[in-house]
């Protein structure tokens, strides 16, 4: 059965992510689709707008035929990290495809682009290290240096946040000795930023998020009617959606009872924003408010978010540090019986265990995702809500839809 992955978050699932799977599964005329999804907490160092389970139900009824978590140690990291770990679940997989979205749908110029940031190494580098003793951010040192080195002529715009994502599958793949194709598809109509509706069915993920907040009934017409309908089901379910300001009292609790030293043990804090850290929970009454008054030029909005996730799950440099090259095992989420056909087909040959229940796999790295799902939990108002959370993450089966 020939294998398609996807890398994706699905927060929620959209018609932008449905024509992407469709388009992308008729491209490379692929049995199977496999996706890789992250788990509570997400890239930009956000939580998810609603769990992992009814997310998989999303991917599930939206097209996807197999669900893996993204560890948490890959999954709240910097792209080449999150890549790294994505990449290593695919390959384990046994997919043969990937196919991620792009701005320019060109494969070629991601392809031209690897080639002349290679040829160009030194110069990069020593771009990269002058515009960092700038005092600018790492993520901003490397588009400044882009820029400088480049020549654009057919090379892809590395601003963009799927354009960087798609060169690190592609270095991820390379490094990692791997088989897989990779193939691209031209984003359609919305940018991955938009805060507005820019089109009649395609919305970005950002501006679905943002109407949700305010109506649910608002975005009907931009998400598939199952994902609709799981929306509602989770706030009947559950009394709210999962968003920073809910989370806040527990991250500020967290900050003011840890001393610098012990916050200094904690994953990509550096350079003593420790104490930026303790000076502003102590005068913030709101999560805005506090990432207001610690941003600076050095540290983007979503690195910050990333240390307040890692603050937020006590996640330490020792245990973040220790794999950042490759996952080792496959949490399974959930599968359709196409998905079930293909695992009890192919799983003898897989590279690394499937995880189909917590209680029969332990390991250092998911130790990170159990503590991760009961601290997302207290997103949650309603105690008898979060408590039925954190059971979930130990008791719920893979996600089973019989098509």
């Amino acid at each position: 059965m020939k294998a398609l992955g996807l890398i994706v978050e699905y927060n929620p699932f959209h018609n932008g992510h449905s024509y992407h799977l469709q388009t992308a599964k008729e491209l490379v005329n692929a049995e199977i689709v496999i996706a890789v999804m992250s788990g509570n907490f997400l890239q930009r160092g956000e939580p998810a707008l609603l769990s992992k389970w009814f997310r998989t139900k999303m991917a599930l009824l939206g097209g996807v035929d197999i669900v893996f978590e993204l560890p948490y140690s890959f999954a709240t990291q910097k792209a080449e990290v999150f890549a790294n770990g994505a990449i290593s679940i695919l390959d384990a997989a046994g997919c043969e495809s990937l196919c991620f979205g792009s701005e320019s749908g060109d494969i070629h110029s991601f392809q031209h682009t690897i080639k002349y940031i290679g040829d160009h190494h030194d110069q990069y580098e020593k771009a990269i290290n002058k515009n960092i003793k700038t005092g600018v951010s790492y993520p901003k040192a490397l588009s400044l240096a882009y820029n400088e080195v480049a020549n654009f002529n057919g090379l892809v715009n590395l601003s963009v946040p799927n354009n960087i994502l798609g060169i690190q599958y592609m270095q991820a793949i390379k490094k990692q000795n791997s088989s897989i194709e990779v193939f691209t598809i031209k984003r359609k109509n919305a940018d991955y930023h938009d805060l507005k509706f820019s089109s009649e069915t395609i919305a970005s993920a950002t501006s679905i998020r943002k109407a949700i907040f305010s109506k649910v009934d608002q975005i009907e017409q931009y998400v598939p009617t199952t994902t609709n309908e799981l929306l509602k089901q989770y706030l009947v379910l559950y009394g709210s959606f999962h968003h920073w300001e809910n989370y806040w009292p527990y991250l500020q609790f967290r900050i003011l009872q840890t001393s610098p030293q012990e916050l200094r043990e904690i994953y990509e804090v550096e350079e003593g924003i420790e104490n930026r850290l303790i000076a502003a929970s102590l005068t913030s009454l709101s999560f805005q408010e506090f990432m207001e008054k610690i941003k600076t030029k050095r540290y983007t909005w979503t690195r910050l978010q990333r240390i307040c996730t890692h603050i937020l799950t006590n996640s330490k440099k020792i245990e973040m540090n220790t794999n950042q090259e490759k996952a080792t095992y496959l949490r399974l989420l959930g599968m359709t019986q196409n998905g079930r056909e293909y695992l009890n087909k192919m799983k003898k040959h897989f590279q690394l265990p499937i995880v189909s229940r917590l209680a029969s796999y332990k390991s250092k790295e998911i130790e990170l995702d159990i503590r991760a799902g009961k601290m997302y939990s207290f997103g949650l108002t309603n105690n008898f809500a979060r408590q039925a959370l954190i059971n979930q993450e130990f008791s719920q089966p893979p996600i089973f839809i019989n098509e």
